[in-house]
C-alpha cells in the first residue's frame, strides 16, 4: 500500500488532483479486523471537474510512470486501484475531514469511521451492513454519530431502516 501512497502524494504534487482519501475495504482495516478485498477504492477530487473524461489525466501520469491499467483499475504494485470522484456530498466531505495515516513514513488519507459507516449506508448492500456493524463492534465509530451524519446527509430513513433490521445495536 506504500506504492500507492506515495503516487496519491505525487498526484497532488503534480496538481493532477486535488485531494484524496481510501475509503470501502481498505479504509475499513484501518478500524477493524482484515477484510478481503480485490482492490483498493480511491476517492478523489480532480482540479477540472468540467471535463468530459475527469480520469484521463489520472490514466496518462500512471502510463509515465509504468502503472499500467488493468480492467477498471490500475495495477500499482500489489494493488489495483480504482481511482472513484468524489460523488456526492458526502463523499467530498469523507475525503475533506479524512484522517492522515502513516504507512512507513508515508502519508496516507483515510476516510473516518463515521463516514465510511454512512457512505455504506447509501449504497446499502449486504456487504455494506457488515462493513457498518464491524465499525460499530470495534468502537470505530458510534451510533450517534452515524444518526447525525446521516441525518445531516438524508439518509435517516436509511438509518431507522438499519437500526430496525438490526436490533442489537
Amino acid at each position: 500500500m506504500e506504492d500507492v501512497a506515495r503516487l496519491l502524494n505525487k498526484m497532488i504534487d503534480s496538481g493532477i488532483i486535488t485531494n484524496y482519501a481510501a475509503f470501502g475495504a481498505v479504509a475499513q482495516m484501518r478500524y477493524t479486523e482484515a477484510v478481503i478485498t480485490l482492490d483498493a477504492d480511491i476517492l478523489i477530487a480532480v482540479p477540472d471537474r468540467s471535463m468530459l473524461d475527469v480520469l484521463s489525466p489520472i490514466y496518462t501520469f500512471c502510463r509515465k510512470l509504468g502503472y499500467l491499467p488493468e480492467g477498471e483499475a490500475i495495477r500499482v504494485g500489489d494493488w489495483p486501484v480504482q481511482f472513484i470522484p468524489a460523488f456526492s456530498p458526502l463523499t467530498e466531505e469523507a475525503m475533506e475531514r479524512a484522517e492522515i495515516a502513516d504507512l512507513e513514513g508515508i502519508p496516507f488519507r483515510v476516510v473516518r469511521a463515521e463516514y465510511l459507516a454512512v457512505i455504506a449506508l447509501s449504497v446499502g448492500r449486504a456487504k455494506d451492513f457488515a462493513r457498518i456493524l464491524a465499525l460499530l463492534e470495534t468502537g470505530a465509530t458510534e451510533t450517534g454519530q452515524i444518526s447525525e451524519l446521516a441525518e445531516k446527509h438524508g439518509l435517516s430513513k436509511k438509518w431507522i431502516e438499519f437500526k430496525r433490521r438490526f436490533n442489537e445495536i
